[in-house]
């Protein structure tokens, strides 16, 4: 289980407006946390939030799914990663942890030696960080939280340019 659940978006009482892409097929559904979920296609990614779909884009792929994009999936996923790479923030999250990729924990016959370099090496040539969290629950918590920390951070940004403009518009009277 995810453990910083509980700390809530902040910004007001906004709820966090996520966006989940329409062709994922076991979408996260985020209900201990404080949301507003919106299917819709994106061009990248599987989550986002809403406004900022091609600054921020998160995929999420289980074991078993990033064994099938590393083998016979393996240029169609090289193509998301690369469209992924002109984003703000993008990133791989994977339900599970990396000690099931090393100990061969997935259906695929790929070597958990060889599947582990692939993954390196798509990670180092697209400049895309995958994380590997504790399961799905943990995998959910992360997401959430790089999407609502990156929110939060546009706030601040929102925050500064309007008060600096509010000063300038003060002064120029």
């Amino acid at each position: 289980m995810h453990f910083m659940h509980n700390m809530v978006w902040h910004m007001s009482t906004k709820l966090l407006p996520i966006i989940i892409d329409t062709r994922e097929q076991t979408p996260f559904l985020f209900a201990a946390y404080p949301v507003e979920v919106q299917r819709a296609a994106l061009e990248a990614g599987d989550y986002s939030l809403a406004g900022f779909e091609r600054r921020i884009a998160i995929e999420r792929k289980s074991l078993d799914d990033l064994l099938g994009c590393m083998t016979h999936d393996r240029e169609r996923f090289e193509r998301e990663l690369t469209r992924l790479r002109g984003y703000d923030v993008a990133m791989v999250v994977v339900e599970d942890p990396l000690i099931a990729m090393r100990e061969h924990r997935y259906r695929s016959r790929m070597d958990p030696a060889a599947a582990e370099q692939s993954w390196k090496s798509m990670m180092q040539r697209h400049m895309v960080p995958f994380h590997f969290a504790a399961g799905r629950d943990d995998a959910e918590g992360f997401v959430y939280d790089m999407l609502r920390h990156y929110a939060r951070d546009r706030w601040k940004e929102l925050a500064t340019l309007t008060r600096d403009w509010t000063a300038v518009e003060e002064a120029q009277r």
